[in-house]
């Protein structure tokens, strides 16, 4: 289920499951994102349709595994999100003065995730799943909170021991300054 025709659903809104692995792996390839899926993605999302778009709601649950930021190992994701947004039909723009909508032209929103099908709006949900995970991703992931990364100098993960390098003492001129200490 990629695309959700608005004008079918109840008043009441909608709930749907979004598990379709395709949904996330596709891009994921087109991106060529580092990350693998390790626990199943599933979107569960309720649409409630307006007169002016649709209220989204929903939550991500999965995980994922993604290259760590210092040492590059695998860090795990577990993703748990919650997620509210307010998707306009093609030609509503918000007002800033009164936060009121007014009709403007029949252009799309650029982030907008309705679009005009024969002149029927209808939601992406697969697009909007797919950058509600983005947002979910962790932005600097970490194997672990204490990871020491790799060494600049040799390449060593300084997590599974200490390299032969010699560290440098910096600059000479500084070394007052490394004897001070900061009290609480």
């Amino acid at each position: 289920m990629r695309r959700i025709y608005i004008n079918t659903l109840e008043p009441q809104g909608q709930e749907f499951v979004i598990d379709d692995p395709a949904i996330w792996a596709d891009p994921l390839a087109e991106f060529g994102m580092d990350c693998r899926v390790l626990q199943p993605i599933t979107a569960r999302v309720l649409v409630l349709p307006t007169e002016k778009g649709c209220l989204v709601r929903g939550t991500l649950t999965g995980e994922v595994a993604l290259p760590c930021n210092r040492c590059t190992e695998e860090a795990r994701t577990v993703l748990n999100s919650t997620f509210e947004t307010f998707e306009f039909l093609p030609g509503y723009e918000p007002e800033e003065d009164e936060g009121d909508d007014v009709l403007v032209n029949e252009a799309p929103l650029e982030d907008s995730h309705i679009l005009l099908e024969d002149s029927i709006p209808v939601l992406d949900m697969a697009a909007l799943c797919w950058e509600e995970f983005s947002l979910a991703l962790p932005v600097k992931p970490l194997c672990k909170a204490d990871c020491k990364g790799l060494c600049p100098s040799c390449g060593m993960n300084l997590n599974t021991g200490t390299c032969a390098c010699t560290q440098e003492e910096g600059d000479p001129r500084l070394s007052v300054l490394r004897s001070l200490t900061i009290k609480k």
